[in-house]
């Protein structure tokens, strides 16, 4: 198949362009470059820079591709900036999106895979979090997700679209070729990883009091390769129906003490933090099933252990390093 993945430039974004190429896909990659990296697409894969919200662009590469599937992984994605700046969220996420909507129906691709959020249930009335749950986003993250997947049912009854949407919330680890390179960094787990470097002094731990097993956070963490396997899978329902799925580790979650301490033990080094007050808005805990992909698509998680997530992160950060130590010495 023929498939378009918008943001394939990104940390998910790339990873699901190596497994869309190993399970022997063609892959055009779509990117502005404004928060991916060019040398992170896989040479195997076309690459256009270019904007969602350029309409123009993106119907010359839909009709002359060839592309009959879009995976839409381009956003904005910070919880804090969009609160921020709730009108750039609507334009990147909303706006731009509807472009994409646009030009696939101009140009006769029906089938989508959507790169959601949990971040749509806002704080769920129970874990862990069901598809059937009610959706009230807290941030405007969340509600310009929410709103793009209204946007997609309405061009499923529409023009007849077919789209997957799938909601999570931390994908972690690393392949050999791509991990997590944010700037500025906001996740745990490469945080963690940069105190260990010494790149930053210290991990902050935001509330130690909280009504869970060690009073820390509980949130889900989804090895990257698992979640872009999902968004493949995914491809399988399009062509009979339209769907939502979760996407969490399920179970317990992992609290952010598991977190360090399992760092720690992968590491060797004994990690520094600082222990800070609640953030206003963090639910105590934060963990989606996965049952309904599992039972209709066959999805199994293959690196769900917290230690082989991190060991993956943390193998991929030391090898950046290095590679960045050896370009600093010939360019001395």
């Amino acid at each position: 198949m023929d498939i378009l993945v918008t943001g394939g430039a990104g940390y998910i974004g790339s990873v699901v362009v190596e497994q869309l190429l190993e399970k022997g896909h063609a892959v055009t990659v779509y990117d502005n470059l404004s928060k991916g990296h060019r040398d992170a697409v896989h040479p195997d894969a076309q690459f256009v820079q270019g904007d969602v919200a350029d309409g123009g662009t993106l119907s010359q590469i839909l009709n002359r591709n060839n592309i009959e599937a879009v995976i839409h992984m381009a956003a904005s994605s910070l919880v804090g900036e969009s609160v921020q700046f709730p009108e750039k969220y609507r334009q990147n996420n909303v706006v731009a999106g509807q472009v994409l909507l646009d030009g696939m129906a101009s140009c006769g691709v029906d089938k989508i895979v959507f790169s959601s959020t949990a971040a749509v249930y806002g704080e769920p009335e129970r874990q862990p979090i069901v598809e059937s749950l009610r959706t009230e986003p807290t941030n405007p993250y969340g509600e310009t997700k929410l709103e793009f997947e209204g946007l997609l049912k309405r061009y499923a009854e529409d023009v007849g679209l077919r789209f997957a949407s799938l909601r999570y919330f931390n994908a972690a680890g690393a392949t050999q070729r791509n991990g997590e390179r944010h700037d500025p960094e906001t996740h745990l787990i490469p945080l963690v990883l940069k105190a260990v470097l010494g790149q930053i002094p210290h991990v902050e731990v935001f509330g130690t009091d909280y009504p869970t097993r060690d009073g820390t956070c509980v949130r889900d963490y989804i090895h990257v390769v698992d979640l872009a396997r999902a968004h493949i899978l995914a491809l399988d329902v399009l062509d009979a129906r339209s769907e939502i799925y979760n996407l969490g580790c399920g179970g317990d979650g992992y609290t952010v003490r598991e977190v360090i301490d399992t760092a720690s033990a992968v590491t060797g080094v004994l990690i520094p933090e600082k222990l800070s007050g609640r953030r206003a808005g963090d639910p105590a805990v934060l963990v989606a099933s996965s049952q309904k992909i599992k039972r209709e698509l066959g999805w199994e998680p293959e690196f769900q252990d917290l230690g082989l997530i991190i060991e993956s992160a943390w193998s991929w950060l030391k090898g950046e390093q290095g590679a960045v130590r050896t370009a600093r010495q010939a360019s001395e």
